[in-house]
């Protein structure tokens, strides 16, 4: 079989590829972000009196879940396949986000909180994998930051039914319209969703790829690339020689570095979403104005998502992320400086662009970096050690708060993590793979 079949099936199941994945990370920032929204309602829920420690302690448990998910379930798609690992995903956190409406304790809360986490954690690497398999080297980074938009349209989501929902109905409802979609977006993906050609040739399946191929006119890896992958696979041993190869010689250095990035990435955009309007308070703002930050800040993620996919497949995905991380530490540490609020607005909508595309961009730098048998395993390990920071993040911004510091040394240190992001990035190496991606095919590979 050609390894071009044409291009009249591409468009169409790419599409399918991204509106669905796009539309279970909306579900997965709804779900992330509704408890941030029911929080005072759960604050003054007398049955539970719960205090903000234990509230705190409860949103801990599902990013720890997550850390957890992304880490397992990264690993398990090089195993089962994308596809059922996205299924297992997209159902296991909605079941138990609409299990906590009928949570009778805050300890069984915590547990179903934990339990969704795991699921939200494992979706995000999960869909990337595949969304950039189905694009390609053409559209992969585009593809990627536009599947993250999701992400910020279901906070805002979250925000607008919390306006109506919670008075009316009380915090339990909320939960369940979390969970209601995935009735409907669960039986559509068993329907449209596809598996990975890339993940059928890993696993030796190579004749249903094929088939995969002429059905929707996709492109297979060129043959040369596939045979030097395949040497890779052969000197793995195991069904987990995926995790091998992100601690082998030619990916040890990579892995460590994306590891970190990853880690100042998520710190920054937990830290941020959870610390801005009170530091901008600190800072002698308005309440208003404060809060007002944080929406800009998040439409400027939207914007700065959409701008980062096209620069950095035209640019390269190295280049630009490290380039995104250091122009976010650049406004991060302008933020420190007094200026009039039109400006203030401005730089906090800079950040916003800069701060969040620049972790979607070290996703689409990850799906590049690695050979395909490895590709899910490696975004859930970025992801899940980035977890880690995202754990941080709001601890780094509630100790420099409640130290007085805040200004102007929160945003000094938030601009050191930028900082750093953009130095581990810049240290990544060109991967095995990558070398053979751009290696000549054909007469020139021949005449080498």
């Amino acid at each position: 079989m050609s390894t071009n079949a044409g291009t009249s099936g591409e468009g169409g199941v790419t599409r399918w590829v991204v509106i669905l994945c796009w539309v279970a990370v909306a579900l997965d920032g709804f779900d992330l972000v509704v408890l941030g929204a029911v929080t005072p309602a759960l604050l003054e829920y007398e049955a539970w009196g719960l205090t903000p420690g234990r509230v705190g302690a409860i949103t801990s448990y599902g990013l720890i879940g997550m850390m957890i998910g992304a880490l397992t379930i990264g690993t398990l798609t090089d195993v089962i396949g994308r596809r059922k690992a996205i299924l297992i995903s997209v159902t296991s956190f909605s079941l138990f986000t609409g299990l906590l409406a009928a949570a009778p304790s805050p300890e069984v809360f915590g547990l179903f909180r934990f339990l969704a986490g795991l699921g939200l954690g494992g979706l995000i690497p999960t869909a990337a994998t595949l969304v950039s398999e189905y694009a390609q080297l053409r559209r992969g980074s585009s593809s990627i930051t536009f599947m993250m938009t999701g992400y910020h349209v279901g906070g805002v989501l979250t925000a607008l039914f919390a306006i109506p929902v919670l008075p009316a109905l009380g915090w339990r409802a909320m939960f369940v319209i979390g969970a209601l979609p995935a009735l409907v977006l669960v039986p559509l993906m068993f329907k449209k969703l596809p598996e990975s050609p890339s993940f059928l040739v890993a696993s030796g399946r190579r004749s249903e790829a094929e088939d995969l191929a002429d059905q929707y006119g996709i492109t297979l890896d060129p043959e040369d690339v596939r045979e030097v992958l395949a040497e890779e696979r052969a000197s793995e041993s195991g069904r987990f020689g995926a995790l091998k190869t992100l601690f082998s010689g030619g990916y040890l250095l990579g892995t460590l570095a994306f590891s970190v990035a990853s880690f100042m990435g998520l710190l920054l955009v937990y830290g941020l979403n959870q610390w801005l309007p009170t530091i901008m308070r600190d800072a002698g703002y308005a309440l208003g104005a404060a809060l007002t930050f944080l929406l800009v800040l998040n439409l400027g993620a939207v914007v700065g998502l959409l701008v980062a996919g096209p620069v950095a497949d035209r640019y390269g995905s190295k280049v630009v992320c490290a380039g995104w991380f250091a122009l976010a530490a650049v406004f991060l540490f302008l933020l420190s400086v007094q200026m009039p609020l039109i400006l203030t607005y401005l730089a906090v909508f800079a950040t916003g662009v800069w701060v969040f595309s620049a972790q979607v961009l070290l996703y689409a730098y990850v799906s590049k970096h690695y050979p395909t048998s490895g590709r899910g395993t490696a975004l859930g390990w970025a992801a899940g050690i980035g977890r880690i920071g995202a754990i941080c993040g709001p601890l780094l911004g509630g100790f420099l708060v409640g130290a007085q510091l805040a200004v102007p040394w929160g945003f000094y240190a938030f601009a050191l993590v930028g900082l750093l992001g953009s130095i581990f990035i810049a240290l990544v190496p060109r991967s095995p793979a990558e070398s053979a991606k751009h290696a000549p095919v054909g007469p020139q590979a021949a005449a080498r």
